[in-house]
């Protein structure tokens, strides 16, 4: 099954400056969850990359984290679908490790655990590092509005923020609209010629 990376804070769920410390600061953005399941229904495998240096800060525990994912995992799968796997960094920006975007460790350890290919795997991200990761990995970047998406276009266009041939870089509103572009390219005929 194809492999669809999404990122989380500002994609699946709203974003806070004061970070996601528990699962009563964590809000779906309206219609994530609906496309995370309809993706899934759809023959997609879809797995999360996300950084949480709030873990590293102390801000909140494993078991706050475990918490959120758990409840994430479950309102998908009242929808019918699922999610193959949640993968996070804990660390924080300046320590140097391999996972936190645009690191690309993330998705390596996504690849061990679910056996599948990242690249060509379909990345939806909200920040200029989630489009940095992705082109490092040989994924297909997709920016999504919501969270730090503005902002992310913004920099890009205003040339604040770089990023070779960024012009081609599908932009959607939300994960709703972006997956009902990515649901209906699976389903249009294929020109055979």
């Amino acid at each position: 099954m194809p492999l669809i990376v999404l990122d989380r804070d500002g994609v699946i769920n709203e974003d806070s400056a004061d970070y996601i410390r528990s699962l009563a600061d964590w809000r779906p953005v309206p219609g994530s969850i609906a496309a995370i399941a309809a993706l899934s229904r759809a023959g997609y495998t879809v797995a999360i990359a996300t950084n949480q240096s709030g873990l590293g800060r102390g801000y909140f525990s494993l078991d706050d984290l475990a918490a959120i994912h758990a409840r994430l995992c479950q309102l998908v799968a009242e929808q019918g679908g699922r999610i193959a796997g949640i993968f996070y960094c804990p660390h924080l920006p300046g320590e140097g490790c391999l996972c936190r975007k645009p690191a690309t460790g993330l998705l390596a350890a996504m690849e061990a655990e679910l056996g599948l290919s990242a690249r060509g795997a379909i990345f939806i991200g909200d920040s200029l590092g989630d489009l940095q990761a992705a082109r490092a990995y040989g994924c297909r970047p997709v920016l999504v509005r919501t969270g730090k998406g503005e902002a992310t276009l913004r920099a890009l266009q205003s040339g604040e923020a770089t990023l070779a041939d960024w012009a081609a870089i599908p932009v959607h509103d939300n994960l709703a609209a972006a997956s009902r572009e990515i649901l209906r390219q699976q389903s249009a005929p294929k020109d055979d010629r």
